[in-house]
């Protein structure tokens, strides 16, 4: 197999173990012989455990084009564009549970584990998105377009209502609801910004 190749199927064995039985219960051998391949091979492509974790974070950003995300919310961030904004947040966390529900159980393991893994997502998250949003909505604020609370309160809303519509629908398979991904995301949007919008812009788009 190809180095490349053979890489790409290190990865994808590690990402189906460590989703499965967690951090503490997969060892480097365990990866090798389900890959079929000795633990040499392993560290041949990955000198050090630490070097397969954030290749795991790269081998998600590729497959799943999370790369594009800070690009596209930067752009609706600049044209102050709040509804689009958290849409597209809250459509970017629902896809990844749809599209990669093995990330999404192995990191959780990750933080029940307080794995290494979470903060190394963690901080790529907020140097990549998390510091802008919060800088964006601490200017909006100000601006009087969004009402004044703690802004990461409103993050955490943004990020939390997504998040536990995803993980009953794909994760834990229990949702019940009729209503679509599209159908609940708009929802949620209607719920924020309600809640956010300060009486001067409510009552310009009444006018």
């Amino acid at each position: 197999m190809a180095g490349e190749d053979r890489r790409r199927q290190l990865l994808e064995v590690a990402i189906d173990l460590f989703s499965k039985n967690g951090f503490g219960g997969t060892t480097t051998r365990e990866i090798a012989h389900a890959a079929g391949v000795t633990e040499a091979i392993i560290f041949r492509h990955f000198a050090t455990k630490q070097d397969l974790y954030a290749a795991i974070l790269d081998h998600i950003r590729i497959t799943v084009g999370t790369d594009r995300w800070p690009v596209e919310v930067q752009a609706l961030m600049d044209r102050n564009d709040d509804e689009g904004l958290f849409r597209r947040i809250m459509a970017s966390i629902v896809q990844m549970h749809r599209t990669q529900p093995r990330f999404e159980r192995l990191m959780l393991h990750a933080a029940l584990e307080g794995h290494e893994l979470a903060v190394m997502h963690h901080n790529r998250m907020m140097l990549a998105m998390g510091r802008p949003l919060l800088e964006y909505i601490e200017r909006r604020q100000r601006d009087g377009a969004l009402r004044g609370c703690d802004a990461m309160a409103v993050i955490l809303a943004v990020a939390g209502m997504a998040r536990a519509w995803a993980m009953q629908k794909y994760l834990y398979q229990i949702c019940e609801s009729p209503a679509s991904d599209e159908e609940t995301i708009e929802s949620f949007v209607r719920i924020l910004m309600n809640g956010l919008r300060t009486a001067t812009i409510q009552e310009g788009e009444d006018s």
